[in-house]
């Protein structure tokens, strides 16, 4: 079993089922729409119990935003060195386990897209600067790829393209209903699609 799979097999902790039902009813409800209470009992704990995970609500925004550029930059450099400890990896097959591995996040982690971009403003200057830097580093990753996969696309080229990407790829969150996405797989496959497709078109003819 992969690095990946353990991980989604792995049963969650206290403090991750808290902070995955801090995503969702912030995600909701807004930031301040949601009390400590409401946090706990969604997890079965009492609210003032929560502080013995965490300070405060604060506290959990910041860390499900920095956490999530962090799993996200590691993830990408994991598939790089992955790729390169094969030795006969390619940057095609590369860029593929980039996106899939994106749109995975963008699929199951949607709470934490609306959070960002709604929330990001309410961290402290040191958190959200955190998570700027973090957005960078992942995006040079795949600058790298795409480069390599298309060297002749300029650099500047490829970092608005790769922009271009993550948004159509975390656009999940803003459909009407959870239902109106055609179902995991058929969306997966479409996304990777889209995305392969606008790294293509993005190459100088």
């Amino acid at each position: 079993m992969s690095t990946h799979a353990a991980a989604r097999v792995a049963a969650p902790t206290r403090r991750e089922q808290i902070l995955r039902e801090a995503a969702r009813l912030f995600a909701e409800r807004g930031f301040h729409g949601v009390g400590v209470d409401e946090i706990g009992a969604a997890v079965g704990i009492s609210g003032p119990g929560l502080y013995r995970h965490f300070p405060g609500k604060d506290a959990m925004l910041a860390e499900l935003l920095v956490g999530i550029s962090e799993r996200l930059l590691e993830g990408g450099r994991l598939r790089v060195v992955e790729d390169q400890a094969r030795g006969d990896g390619s940057p095609e097959a590369l860029l593929d386990a980039l996106i899939e591995g994106h749109i995975d996040f963008a699929l199951d982690d949607r709470p934490l897209i609306t959070l960002h971009d709604r929330e990001l403003d309410r961290l402290r200057d040191t958190d959200r600067k955190r998570v700027r830097r973090l957005q960078r580093e992942y995006v040079e990753v795949w600058v790298g790829v795409v480069r390599a996969l298309y060297p002749s696309l300029p650099e500047n080229r490829a970092r608005v393209t790769v922009h271009a990407v993550f948004g159509l790829l975390n656009s999940t969150p803003h459909l009407a209903r959870p239902d109106a996405l055609p179902g995991r797989a058929a969306t997966a496959a479409l996304l990777h699609r889209l995305a392969r497709g606008a790294f293509a078109a993005a190459e100088p003819s």
